[in-house]
This record gives structure tokens, C-alpha cells and sequence, in this order.
């Protein structure tokens, strides 16, 4: 007998069913070329579990017997559930009333530069954006006078970004090495050249540092090398699907083919390994266009929905989440058992803190390395951890075996997958 039931995201902890006194099947794992072998499925007395929220008798099934029975979709901040709908990218063109007339009071923003960093400079920058009006392409590079103050010049770099949307800074120093100054040229947007930037002089700015001894024959600054338009949010948010991963194996995979480290990625919470889920990312300036060509490489992930916004999501932001949980070989007393189990678990909700699903599936139980590490049995909770394991891959229980045998660490890091959170930091430590 199967059966399927939607179960509300946000339900209040009051009851819950009874647990079987049967316990929970457990997917069996065999070595290749080896019988198959079914570890002993862990009971509530096995973990200290000894009184239930209801008196209701329960009903015993399978749970995640496939990752595809277990499906989550994360319910964002403003209570929408979180799907996989669209692989477009979003329109990045700037409106024509945008366009039209960036710099809207061009004397009045000339005149608040002068104030702000002198009459030389201000001349400077009136004489370079005449070049820029007459040939952009010939508009090279110029600089500012030099300027010791680190404060002052965040105040300028911030100064162009509100009032001179369409140019770039960046800090260039002396060949002393003490002195600094703010670079300023064209970029591609409403006023720049989309072309701009191809010639070497363009990109690197002025020819050489010349007998000035400034070093602004330098590539830009890495952190304005990449222009991005100033219409759109600088974080790009996008809905993240995958299946029978983790969060952070997922977005590892990504990162890796975007070059990013993991930590560039925000998300409001870590999802199941052994389920289909989806739920919101976000990334600092990065080009949906980007994500959406991985598409065709990933696998067992998508990516879509894209959209930018002004913030970036933190652990967290969510609301919570909404399960589709499917049980298999189910058994019971009768089937008004299981509408009467079910009934309760829908009106009254669950104590979702202490049950034998936060001890974990692996041959291994998370319980009897707690035990060791609370009774301070050191040596026995890392063998839990390194030695090799009951039904897992061939492969892998030859690297924990080589390990015990022969104890190489480099051997080990090198060979631990990176999914081996707790394996890699014993061996690193």
C-alpha cells in the first residue's frame, strides 16, 4: 500500500503521531560483485526515544526509499513557494527615457566636483568629458590629483558612481609607493562605447607612467573591470533545482564552472542531499546570461528564474518550507489507522526537533559518534568517521582503507571528496 499526502509548511508543534514501534525500513547498499546486505534499521529505543507527542497508535513505511520521494520547495520571505518556471534571462537594455540624459545638471554636478576635490581637477574632468562628447574613443584616461586621504577617496569613487553613471574609477599609486590618486575613464552604458575598451591604451590607460612616476599604465582595477550596468541590481537572485545533492555540493559544481569560490553564493537555508528540491540563490554581479549557458552541462541541477535585486539573500530569509513526502511499503492495522495518523499530523502539526531522522541514514548512525565524542573516546569517534563503511562504493571505502592502513594524509586530502565535510577536516587538522 503507498500512499501521498501534501503537508502545510508552516504547521503548528502540538502533536504527532505515534512512531511505529516497527521501525523505518532503510534503503541496503551492496558492495559490486558482493550479495546484498541490509544493515539493521534503527529503532526509537536505539537512540533514547522512549514517549511520543500522541497517543495514536502509527503506522510503519519506507521514507526516501527514492530521493525523488522526498520533494521541498522553499517558501521565500513573501510567502511565494519557490518553482523552477523559467530558464529566460532578463531584458538588462536601459530604457530610452534612462538613456536619454544620464547626467541630467551636468553644472551642477561639475560644480559640486569642484567643491568636493578643487578647481584643477575640476577643469580636468570638464576638458575630459568635452573629449568624450566630441570622440569617445579618443577620450583616454586621465587622473586626479594625488590624494593621501583613503576616506576622501571612497567619497570621490562614490561621487562618479551617483553623478557620472556612465564612468569608471579606480586608485592608482605612485612608483614611490605612498602616494595614491583616483583614475577615471569611459565605460560601455548610456554615454560610453559599447567598442571602447578593445585597444590595449583603452583598457590599460595612458601609454606609460612617464616621467610622472604614476603607475596608471596598470590594468584597471579588477574590481570595476567588469561594468556593470547601472540600471540593474548588483546581486542576480535565481531558483536553484536539484536533485539527490546537497546545497553546498550543488553550488560547489557551479562555482567551479563560473570560477567562484562557494562562499560568493547566498542562500536562506541548506536543503536535504537525498530529495528534489528548489529554493533561491543569489550571486554578486553575475550575468544571468552566464547561469542560464550551464544548463546544458549540469547535471541533476537547473538553474532559472532569474532576476536582479538590490541585496543578497542570508540564512535565514525564508518563511520555511513546503515537503511532498512520499511512503512506500507502508503498513497498519487498517487504513482508518493511517487516515486517523494523517488526520492529526494535518490539523495539529509535529514536533519537528527529536526524531530518527536527525541521526542520519549512513551505516555509520551520527548517534554513536556523539556518544564517543561526549564520553571523550577520541580515538574510537575518528575510526567511526575514517574507517571504511558497510555498502558504500568500492572506491571510496579504498581510500579509507588505504588511510587506516597507512595513515598518508596527503594521500587522503587528495583523494576525500570535498562532499566528506568531517573526513577532510580530521585529516587537515
Amino acid at each position: 500500500m503507498r500512499c501521498r499526502h501534501f503537508l502545510n509548511p508552516i504547521l503548528s508543534p502540538l502533536s504527532f503521531a505515534k512512531p511505529p514501534s516497527r521501525p523505518l525500513a532503510c534503503r541496503a547498499h551492496a558492495r559490486a560483485g558482493a550479495p546484498a546486505q541490509r544493515r539493521a534499521a534503527l529503532a526509537e529505543p536505539d537512540v533514547g526515544i522512549s514517549r511520543f507527542a500522541s497517543s495514536l497508535p502509527g503506522f510503519c513505511g519506507t521514507l526516501k526509499q527514492r530521493y525523488s520521494d522526498f520533494i521541498v520547495h522553499e517558501v521565500a520571505r513573501d510567502g511565494a513557494l519557490v518553482r523552477l518556471t523559467s530558464f529566460d534571462v532578463p531584458d538588462e537594455s536601459v530604457d530610452a527615457e534612462e538613456e536619454a540624459d544620464p547626467d541630467l545638471d551636468l553644472p551642477q554636478s561639475l560644480e559640486s566636483f569642484r567643491l568636493l576635490c578643487g578647481d584643477a581637477d575640476c577643469d580636468a574632468l570638464r576638458e575630459f568629458l568635452s573629449r568624450v562628447s566630441e570622440d569617445g574613443s579618443n577620450a583616454l584616461p586621465f587622473i586626479l590629483s594625488p590624494d593621501a586621504d583613503k576616506a576622501h577617496r571612497s567619497e570621490v569613487h562614490d561621487f562618479f558612481k551617483r553623478n557620472f553613471k556612465f564612468l569608471a574609477t579606480d586608485t592608482v599609486e605612485h612608483s614611490d609607493g605612498v602616494q595614491r590618486c583616483i583614475r577615471v575613464r569611459l565605460k560601455s552604458g548610456p554615454r560610453g562605447r559599447r567598442n571602447f575598451g578593445e585597444k590595449a591604451r583603452s583598457r590599460t590607460g595612458m601609454s606609460s607612467s612617464g616621467p610622472s612616476g604614476w603607475r596608471d599604465d596598470r590594468p584597471f582595477d579588477s574590481r570595476v573591470s567588469v561594468i556593470w550596468p547601472y540600471h540593474l541590481g548588483k546581486y542576480l537572485r535565481f531558483h536553484l533545482y536539484k536533485e539527490n545533492k546537497d546545497t553546498q555540493e550543488a553550488l560547489r559544481v557551479i562555482g567551479k564552472m563560473l570560477g567562484l569560490q562557494p562562499r560568493s553564493f547566498g542562500f536562506a537555508g541548506t536543503k536535504d542531499k537525498r530529495a528534489i528540491t528548489t529554493q533561491q540563490v543569489t550571486l554578486f554581479r553575475v550575468h544571468a546570461t552566464r547561469l542560464a549557458a550551464l544548463n546544458n552541462k549540469l547535471i541533476g541541477i537547473k538553474v532559472g528564474d532569474f532576476n536582479y535585486v538590490k541585496e543578497g539573500l542570508v540564512l535565514g530569509q525564508l518563511m520555511g518550507n513546503r515537503f511532498t513526502i512520499t511512503l512506500r511499503s507502508v503498513v497498519a492495522e487498517s487504513e482508518d489507522v493511517i487516515k486517523e495518523a494523517v488526520d492529526g499530523l494535518i490539523n495539529s502539526g509535529f514536533i519537528n526537533y527529536y526524531g530518527l531522522q536527525r541521526f542520519g541514514s549512513a551505516s555509520v548512525p551520527n548517534h554513536l559518534i556523539g556518544a564517543a565524542l561526549l564520553r571523550g573516546e577520541w580515538r574510537n569517534a575518528v575510526s567511526l568517521i575514517l574507517d571504511p563503511r558497510e555498502g558504500e562504493c568500492d572506491d571510496m571505502n579504498g581510500v579509507r582503507e588505504h588511510y587506516k592502513e597507512h595513515g598518508d594524509i596527503d594521500a587522503a586530502i587528495s583523494n576525500f571528496p570535498r562532499r566528506l565535510i568531517a573526513e577532510r577536516a580530521i585529516v587537515c587538522t
